[in-house]
């Protein structure tokens, strides 16, 4: 694996606040995308008090040769529990923002909108008024569980696009570019007040063109948040890394991203879909939406 240059680097953590959130999170037996995805940031993250749920898994349907989540394992039932022992969790942790996220569940008719919804309610009634973020799989294009989702009124629904379309063959063989797209703009349509975002990876090879071609189309859906943050090879067994992108050209996207009218682009080397996520409550007091309980579909 390719030596990380300075920039990577991260802090240490403070290990005490480190080891509280781990309890809690061994106790009520939950996965996080923090662990089970290797992210660089879990000390600062799990310091803070916060953390990223991962339900459904950890075992994916999916063999993304980027990413860290085991994919040989077969994947299990659903566990009626596990809403509610995430909604403790958020409370024990005292979130105002709470990010949930799930592994592809390819093998489910609905792809795990059920899971997502039953998780959204849980926390709701012990939580009413933490904020909640869903990073969602592409869900093979069923728009009718898209619909499931948006029903329940999270705060913001993320699904990553992770690259730009030349590559998705190789990076992300199972997903498809213009699905991703279809799947943000079809959220925009139907609930105009969530706040919808999505995310990059560099370094796998692409051209600065190429991103920024991303990121246009990406606001023709309406995309509002994007996160742009450098790939790092979880091990030898994975993708490796193209190129280190300086930081310098991180603030480049970043300011290309804001003349383009997203309503927040968090790009560095160590950003990740939900670094920094609850940042978003700032973003919705200076950019408010009314919700509505019916879908723009009728």
């Amino acid at each position: 694996m390719t030596v990380k240059p300075d920039w990577l680097r991260v802090k240490a953590p403070q290990w005490e606040r480190v080891g509280n959130v781990k309890e809690v999170l061994r106790d009520l037996a939950l996965n996080t995308v923090c662990e089970e995805a290797s992210c660089p940031n879990i000390g600062e993250c799990f310091s803070a008090g916060t953390a990223t749920f991962l339900i459904m898994g950890p075992a994916c349907t999916r063999a993304c040769p980027y990413c860290d989540i085991d994919f040989e394992k077969k994947p299990q039932a659903l566990d009626p529990t596990e809403p509610t022992r995430l909604a403790e969790a958020v409370r024990r942790m005292r979130l105002k923002h709470v990010v949930i996220t799930s592994v592809n569940r390819d093998d489910l008719a609905d792809g795990g909108a059920s899971q997502f919804v039953q998780c959204i309610e849980a926390v709701r009634t012990v939580s009413p008024d933490t904020t909640i973020e869903v990073l969602i799989p592409d869900l093979c294009a069923n728009w009718e569980a898209l619909e499931i989702i948006l029903k329940a009124q999270p705060e913001v629904l993320n699904h990553n696009t992770e690259t730009v379309p030349r590559l998705y063959r190789r990076v992300r063989p199972q997903g498809n570019y213009q699905r991703t797209l279809e799947l943000l703009d079809r959220s925009r349509s139907l609930a105009p007040w969530v706040y919808t975002k999505s995310g990059i990876m560099v370094g796998l090879g692409e051209t600065d063109e190429e991103i920024r071609q991303v990121m246009c189309d990406l606001r023709d859906a309406d995309c509002d948040i994007l996160t742009i943050g450098q790939y790092l090879q979880p091990s030898q067994k994975h993708l490796q890394v193209s190129d280190f992108i300086r930081p310098e050209q991180f603030a480049a996207w970043q300011a290309f991203g804001e003349d383009l009218g997203f309503l927040q682009v968090v790009s560095s080397p160590l950003t990740r879909s939900s670094y920094h996520a609850e940042q978003v409550k700032e973003l919705m007091q200076q950019y408010p939406r009314v919700k509505s309980a019916v879908l723009a579909c009728g």
